[in-house]
């Protein structure tokens, strides 16, 4: 979709920007013109992003963040202040997944699993959120959910957990938001082999392709586009809600028809 200028010289947020769909995000920002703060843990994988050509055609500067520590979130909200006086658009995309059962799990684990994947957005758009309140900005905040917030498995019941909490925060923030015209809505992006850790057997990405109705992974445009949609004027009326960009997966149970 065409959104003209829309994003021309807005402000966009992103955490967890070094990850595969965080630069995608920021890619697909970078292209409508908007300016960007890339956050992450990641120092030198955000250098990186700097050299991206897409991102050379825009105002992009990155500031590395630890989301399990609330200082650093504060420290990036004063710098964005600094540098922005406010935000236009605030994307919380970082999250961690670590294949670990509750019964095994640390207290310590635990707390950075709820820091990164809830505590973090919840502080983040307190802070950016008042930002915009004081400047009279009507943004938009996405939180980028997972399929895992309704459903769980052995070993990411702390991620279902968060990404559960998420979908509520999400619900919550949009109610106490709304009076200032700020509106805040959740993507939930379909499977994409490189926003894993690590490796993944092909055997993996075929089984999971299997379980996807329409039949392949998630690429480049797909969750973006959903994240534009939802940021642009299109989508003026549209708060406390979830796109679920997953090729279909979340539906249901699904097994590939034979032949």
């Amino acid at each position: 979709m065409d959104y003209g200028d829309q994003f021309r010289g807005k402000k966009v947020v992103i955490t967890g920007a070094a990850g595969i769909f965080g630069r995608w995000i920021a890619e697909s920002f970078a292209k409508a013109g908007a300016k960007l703060c890339l956050s992450d843990i990641r120092e030198e994988e955000l250098k990186a992003m700097l050299q991206l050509p897409t991102l050379q055609q825009s105002e992009v500067w990155y500031h590395r963040t630890d989301l399990t520590d609330p200082r650093q979130i504060q420290q990036l909200a004063a710098e964005v202040a600094a540098r922005w006086t406010a935000p236009d658009i605030l994307i919380n995309n970082a999250g961690v997944y670590q294949r670990q059962q509750l019964m095994d799990m640390s207290l310590e684990q635990w707390q950075a699993s709820i820091g990164v994947n809830v505590t973090a957005p919840f502080l983040l758009t307190q802070l950016l959120a008042k930002q915009m309140i004081a400047e009279g900005i009507r943004g938009s905040i996405i939180n980028i959910s997972s399929g895992a917030a309704y459903t769980t498995q052995i070993g990411g019941g702390h991620y279902s957990v968060g990404k559960a909490a998420l979908a509520m925060l999400t619900r919550a923030y949009a109610l106490e938001l709304a009076p200032y015209r700020i509106r805040v809505n959740s993507v939930i992006p379909g499977f994409a082999p490189g926003s894993e850790v690590s490796a993944l057997s092909e055997e993996y990405v075929q089984n999971m392709i299997a379980q996807i109705p329409l039949g392949r992974t998630s690429g480049p445009d797909d969750a973006p586009q959903a994240i534009l949609y939802l940021c642009s004027e299109a989508a003026s009326f549209v708060t406390g809600s979830t796109l679920h960009v997953d090729g279909g997966k979340s539906a249901g149970t699904y097994r590939k028809p034979e032949k």
